[in-house]
């Protein structure tokens, strides 16, 4: 799952905050434009009728629909493969065709191990067993199913039975091994214990196996969605003691889906791999606990003073080992394929049925799952009924919709990724757009994706009301922003005609949509207002939702509202509404990045060596541990991003150009020619974020196939912009730095000339 903050992480009391972004929308300056009358992609004329159908469509939405449907969907566990998954794929296959929806179910057959033996156990210096399991509340009505629950565990960690020295690495990414290293601290042989944040969690198996660790446990330290950030369950809204955060420790970096069939649809027939060539299962054994049971493995460590950022919020001396605790580590798995149900429901375009539009949101979660997926996916189910109706009252999008319900997404986007490539082909060519969501909260509207859609989700914002401050989602949004972002976001929110959207790493089912076929990909929800500390665990159900987070569901009815409107543009519009200008501006700024990111790299290296030299290397924050020097750092050559730059220059003056052709043809002009050329004009958009398509693939991982955005091979979730460059930078490979300067700077300069032809069919209309 993405990170559940939205683009801005606001939090606090909800009057407090409330007051505070009407005065600040009062203070904003006026130049951001209110939402002008002619939408993105059509004429006046044509907006008109758009906006008559939106307003229809907004009023449909219902909020005590959505509760209901929660309720129904959470009421048993419903993971993949278990009895509730198919009774709920089987149910909203029913009310889809119950909207008047063409809809079928997609059958596929996936690798999902589940637990049959777990055992954490401290062996020295004492004896300590833990417990593995979440207790019942008895306010809690479904948190007592755990005949029907998952345990505790991490999805796709391999069987082991192993015992080692224990050592805590804070969060387990890279830079956490320097920092040991600096403590003459080794993880080989030992399992180690982290925490969960700081990257996606299967990041931490992947990094410790690297160091020749054995085994891995991750717990939820109470500072970063415990006690730390406020009451816990069931009082409050905290995970709670001996909660855990299940999840899926698949490498998925390397790619998503079925670990057997890389590339190809899971159907019945399709080849797979042996489950131990499969390279997205980890390499050591891995289980998730709770700080319960953390607590008496972290009290038993020895060794240095962890530093300062490592101690979490647990009352101990948090300390690195190695030693005097010892571990014992077993994880033993049944490694069966179990069934996808992915429903698909279809509305025929009109006038250009082979341009796509798809709308999705899943349905398996790892245990009830209110907030994970059902938040997402009620105001989906919303969406299309209010679209069903309308169907009925005349109106027909002219190009197809299809809203798709995915299974699978917990354990690495089955449902999704497996669709995608056994689709893969007509997705390449009638993929237009991608909409996705997931979770959904109370607060402000995140909003992700590619950026030639960026203005084109600005104005759709500007033309949803939030529910508590009766601004428009748009406002509130910069208002939060202007309050509690960075000084640089702060100047944008003020200066910039559209909020900057974020950049897609993975974490959600646009993945194989957008990183591997190229197809350009929204992905929104709402949140920040309310703290919740039961991700993946098994208090994320109807009780804990409907007590601490939209507990009006009046967010849900503005997701639906947001997404259905979005929905409706993209299928309608006149000329696809993807606008050049913010993406060529995204493009500028990854590459003051990189500058950026290069220049740090050699301070740094020249910085370490010229320590190393004079012998006045600090080691450490322990003055009785022995001083450790680090191997010195390459420094890097000259790299030149002018190739980049210039590639980025000419996407920006096709821009221009495009913008000016777009103005001539919609705002006034020749329409009767502007009108007969805009098939040939969507023609050559609907292309254009393919363009940044290679099929070679990233280096290590060829299925990611887009040259803008990837998850970052370390990161997980976390996105890299023009990863090969920046990740060769990151990993100081830099003999690798100019040929992938190179050709990203090819497919840029391939979207600048897209850009320009689309122009010339505008003003030729040809």
């Amino acid at each position: 799952k993405l990170d559940q903050s939205p683009v801005i992480a606001i939090s606090g009391q909800v009057p407090f905050e409330l007051a505070a972004a009407v005065l600040l929308v009062a203070a904003a300056p006026a130049n951001p434009a209110p939402a002008p009358a002619t939408l993105l992609g059509f004429s006046d004329s044509s907006s008109r009728a758009e906006r008559n159908w939106e307003e229809k469509f907004k009023a449909i939405p219902d909020p005590a629909r959505m509760r209901t449907e929660m309720q129904r969907l959470t009421a048993h566990p419903h993971h993949v493969g278990s009895p509730y998954d198919k009774t709920n794929a089987e149910w909203i296959l029913a009310q889809l065709k119950s909207y008047g929806l063409d809809a079928h179910i997609e059958t596929f057959d996936v690798l999902f191990p589940t637990p049959l033996e777990r055992v954490v156990e401290l062996v020295a210096p004492t004896h300590f067993v833990a417990k593995l399991q979440e207790p019942a509340f008895p306010q809690d009505p479904t948190s007592n199913q755990r005949a029907e629950s998952l345990p505790t565990y991490n999805a796709y960690s391999i069987d082991g039975d192993v015992t080692g020295p224990l050592v805590y690495v804070n969060y387990g990414i890279p830079a956490d091994y320097d920092e040991l290293a600096r403590h003459n601290i080794s993880v080989k042989g030992a399992i180690v214990i982290a925490r969960y944040g700081g990257s996606w969690r299967g990041i931490k198996p992947k990094v410790a196996a690297e160091h020749g660790a054995v085994g891995c446990i991750i717990y939820s330290d109470p500072k970063d969605d415990g006690y730390g950030g406020g009451t816990v369950f069931p009082e409050g809204p905290m995970r709670p003691r001996d909660g855990v955060q299940r999840g899926s420790v698949e490498d998925m970096p390397m790619y998503p889906g079925d670990p057997l069939t890389p590339g190809v649809g899971a159907t019945k027939d399709a080849k797979r791999l042996k489950v131990s060539e499969a390279p997205t299962i980890t390499k050591i054994p891995v289980l998730p606990i709770s700080y319960g049971d953390a607590q008496p493995l972290l009290s038993a460590l020895g060794g240095p003073l962890a530093p300062e950022k490592w101690r979490g919020a647990l009352p101990i001396t948090y300390r690195l080992g190695a030693g005097p605790a010892k571990v014992h580590l077993k994880v033993k798995s049944t490694w069966t394929l179990k069934p996808l149900y992915d429903i698909i429901a279809t509305i025929p375009g009109s006038t250009e049925p082979n341009e796509w539009m798809i709308r999705g949101n899943h349905h398996d979660a790892w245990v009830n799952g209110a907030e994970d997926p059902i938040a997402g996916l009620a105001p989906e189910l919303e969406e299309a009924r209010a679209l069903g109706l309308l169907l009925k009252q005349g109106w027909h999008p002219k190009r197809t919709i299809i809203y798709a319900v995915w299974d699978g997404e917990e354990p690495g986007l089955l449902g999704s990724t497996e669709w995608a490539e056994t689709h893969a082909d007509e997705l390449r060519t009638k993929g237009v757009a991608y909409l996705n969501t997931d979770t959904n909260d109370r607060g402000y509207l995140g909003m992700e994706g590619s950026h030639v859609l960026e203005k084109f989700i600005n104005g759709v914002a500007r033309d949803i009301d939030d529910p508590e401050t009766h601004l428009s989602v748009w406002k509130r949004l910069q208002a939060g922003i202007i309050q509690n972002g960075s000084g640089d976001d702060r100047k944008d929110a003020r200066d910039r005609t559209d909020l900057r959207i974020g950049a897609l790493g993975s974490g959600s089912d646009f993945t194989p949509f957008l990183q591997h076929l190229g197809v350009p990909s929204l992905n929104l929800g709402y949140g920040g207002e309310d703290d919740a500390g039961v991700y993946h665990s098994v208090y994320d159900d109807f009780y804990h939702y409907t007590h601490f987070s939209d507990t009006s569901f009046v967010y849900g009815r503005a997701l639906a509202q947001t997404a259905g409107t979005a929905i409706m543009r993209l299928a309608d519009a006149d000329v696809l509404p993807y606008d050049y200008t913010d993406l060529a501006e995204t493009i500028h700024t990854y590459i003051d990045e990189l500058q950026k990111l290069a220049s740090g790299a050699a301070d740094e290296a020249r910085e370490r060596n010229l320590e190393i030299e004079e012998g006045s290397f600090a080691a450490t924050n322990d003055p009785h541990a022995p001083t450790v020097t680090p191997p010195a750092l390459p420094v890097p050559p000259h790299i030149s991003f002018a190739a980049l730059e210039n590639a980025a220059d000419s996407l920006t003056h096709a821009a221009a150009t495009y913008s000016k052709a777009y103005d001539k043809a919609l705002g006034g002009g020749d329409a009767t020619r502007a009108k007969a050329s805009l098939a040939h004009v969507n023609e050559i958009l609907a292309h254009s974020e393919h363009v940044f398509i290679d099929e070679k693939g990233l280096p290590m991982r060829p299925w990611f196939e887009h040259l803008l955005y990837a998850p970052g091979f370390y990161t997980g979730y976390g996105v890299k912009t023009v990863p090969e460059v920046r990740e060769a930078i990151e990993q100081r490979k830099y003999g690798d730095v100019d040929a992938a300067i190179t050709r990203v700077a090819g497919v840029v300069n391939a979207e600048a000339a897209l850009v320009e032809s689309a122009a010339a069919a505008l003003e030729t209309g040809r």
